[in-house]
Order: structure tokens, then sequence, then C-alpha cells
């Protein structure tokens, strides 16, 4: 992957097929320094419900860029968290797959008003029971504007994940123009991440 034009590239710390070690991540974010300088990735770690002794073992092992936060962490939680690191902290909101709720999306959207100044962006992804994102399945999308508006309106970035592909994705960002996308299953081939659905997700990313 290394030049190819990517903002972050995601390590996995939570309960997940795809989880590492934090040494693992840190040989995988010494390939990083051979990116050229101004195109480098920053390196988002993914955490679901992690304790504070757990991310301080990784931060102490992989210096992360970002914190990627896709439990029920509160706001307290993630005021620390900021405190603590010079990291981002991105905070995901999970939805149930084609659940509509826009009454649940009122309270939602109270709630993460008590994460601002606390969180960097939020990011928008389906419901996994299991492992909390990564379900490789779409969210009913009509559901994104109000956490744009909202987004907008905090001075905060939104991402939008759950079920990304090459074949959606454009549609995607030309109909609700996210600051960006997340994807991890929609540029896998049994299991394991495949550099040409990488490449062409990319591709269609950055033509839309």
């Amino acid at each position: 992957m290394i030049n190819l034009p990517v903002d972050y590239i995601g390590v996995v710390f939570a309960n997940s097929r795809r989880r590492i070690t934090p040494e693992q991540a840190a040989a995988l974010k010494s390939v990083l320094l051979e990116w050229s300088v101004n195109e480098r990735p920053k390196l988002a770690g993914v955490f679901v419900n992690p304790t504070f002794h757990e991310l301080e073992h990784v931060m102490e092992i992989v210096s992360l860029d970002v914190i990627q936060l896709h439990g029920q962490e509160s706001a307290e939680f993630c005021e620390q968290v900021k405190k603590r690191w010079n990291a981002n902290v991105f905070k995901a909101v999970s939805f149930p797959q084609d659940d509509t709720g826009q009454d649940a999306d009122h309270v939602a959207l109270q709630r993460l008003d008590a994460y601002t100044g606390f969180v960097d962006a939020i990011l928008l992804d389906t419901f996994d029971p299991l492992y909390g994102g990564g379900s490789g399945k779409t969210f009913a999308w009509e559901r994104i504007p109000a956490y744009a508006e909202w987004a907008a309106k905090n001075d905060v970035a939104m991402f939008v994940a759950g079920g990304l592909q090459a074949d959606n994705v454009q549609h995607l960002i030309q109909t609700y123009r996210p600051y960006g996308v997340d994807v991890s299953s929609g540029v896998e081939t049994e299991g394991l991440k495949d550099i040409t659905k990488i490449t062409t997700f990319v591709e269609r990313v950055k033509q839309a």
C-alpha cells in the first residue's frame, strides 16, 4: 500500500479476527516510515470499551496517531484519553442494520453533545453485537444528515463506515459528502486484505 493516497490506516486491538498485538502494530508503523513524509497516513488504533490501563500499555509500545473507540465509552473517558495523549480521538456511533430510528437519533444527538471538545471525529457504523463494528453491513444512510449537521455545528469530522465497498462508496460520498470513509471487510477476500480491492476502493473514493 506504500504511497497509495490514504489518510489513515487502522490496526485492531478489539476482540476480532483482525486483532493484533501492540508489538505487531509497532512493526507495521515502522513500514509507514517508508512512505513519502507528506503522504504518510496516520495510524489509528481500534478499541472497544478498553480500560485506561490497556490504552497505557498499547501507547507505550506503539504511539498511535488516532485512538478510535467503538464501544460505550463515556464522554468522561474520552476526556481522560484526550488529556493523557497527544492523539486524535474518534468515537463510533453504531446503528442497527436497516433501522431507520429517527426518534433514537434525537436522543443520541443530545447525548453526543457531552462529547464536544473531547472527540475529533465521529464515525457512523453498523452495530455488530459481537464486535461493536466491522459487520460488513450497511445501516440506513438516510440517518446520516442529522449527524452531519451535528458534526458541522460542533467542528467535528464525520466518517462513515459499515458495508462500504468499491461498488457503493461513490454513491455514499456524492450523496452525503462525509469528511471521510472507513473500510475493512469491503476490501478483503476470504478474510484477508486484498490489495486489488484496496486500490480500486481508493480510486473510487478519489474520483467521487
